[in-house]
């Protein structure tokens, strides 16, 4: 089996006339914890919506487990937005609906799930997240930290092998943001799920990322592990890792 899930060739992607992805390339292996990171604007979300497919590419190639994203019809890109989880950074949960139904929704519609095993396995994969009674709740009832995680569980509803996560720790506090951290690291050791997540949290990177991304100005500015992006050389690298200004890069200083 080959050991990529997600290979990225030569991406390009425009807003109108402006550039925001430049040739961008990379793999994401089975089962990693693969953090997308960069400056505002650099194009991270951009890359994300191309990877779940809610955007075509100007050019270039997304293959998601061999099948070309890129070059899906309407039913293929649904089919396969089926077989992945998306968290979104506000949760994305419908206000309207407990809990308990926001995490079935997944299983009632897509999943080809038996309907009287569903009420336990909504109480299974709320009780994974550490929402355990937590279903007969109302979103607005939930603290910034529960919705992330209730989000989680939507998007593991179906045990997709691969879970997109939006800036999981925004709006949250440290230990909220901790607490978030350790629950995406036990899902990826329970269930083996692969997770591509876009970060600007170093406290996240450095606790849970297997490698990382970063994007400067729509390109690939380094692609490895913490331990290489440790040694990089790269002055951008540098500065956001030690969280320089930009008169860092300007002024030539290495520290």
């Amino acid at each position: 089996m080959d050991d990529a899930i997600i290979k990225v060739t030569d991406l390009v992607a425009h807003y109108g006339d402006f550039k925001v992805l430049d040739g961008v390339s990379f793999e994401v292996k089975r089962g990693e914890i693969f953090m997308i990171v960069g400056g505002s604007g650099c194009g991270k979300s951009t890359l994300l919506k191309h990877l779940c497919g809610l955007m075509r590419p100007t050019s270039g190639e997304i293959l998601f487990e061999d099948r070309n994203v890129s070059v899906m019809d309407a039913d293929e890109l649904t089919e396969m937005q089926h077989s992945i989880g998306i968290a979104f950074q506000s949760s994305g949960l419908f206000n309207s609906m407990t809990v308990g139904e926001n995490v079935a929704m997944p299983m009632r519609e897509y999943g080809n799930v038996d309907k009287a095993l569903i009420d336990d396995l909504v109480r299974f994969k709320l009780s994974l997240v550490g929402l355990a009674g937590a279903q007969y709740l109302m979103p607005g009832e939930l603290s910034g930290g529960m919705r992330k995680r209730a989000g989680l569980a939507r998007a593991i509803a179906l045990d997709p092998t691969l879970v997109y996560f939006d800036e999981p720790s925004a709006g949250l506090d440290p230990i909220m943001a901790a607490g978030l951290d350790d629950m995406i690291l036990k899902l990826k050791r329970m269930l083996a799920t692969t997770f591509v997540i876009v970060t600007h949290e170093l406290e996240s990177i450095r606790v849970a990322a297997d490698r990382v991304l970063m994007l400067d100005n729509g390109n690939v500015l380094f692609c490895g592990t913490l331990e290489e992006i440790m040694q990089s050389p790269i002055e951008r690298v540098r500065q956001f890792f030690d969280r320089k200004p930009d008169e860092y890069i300007t002024q030539g200083n290495l520290g």
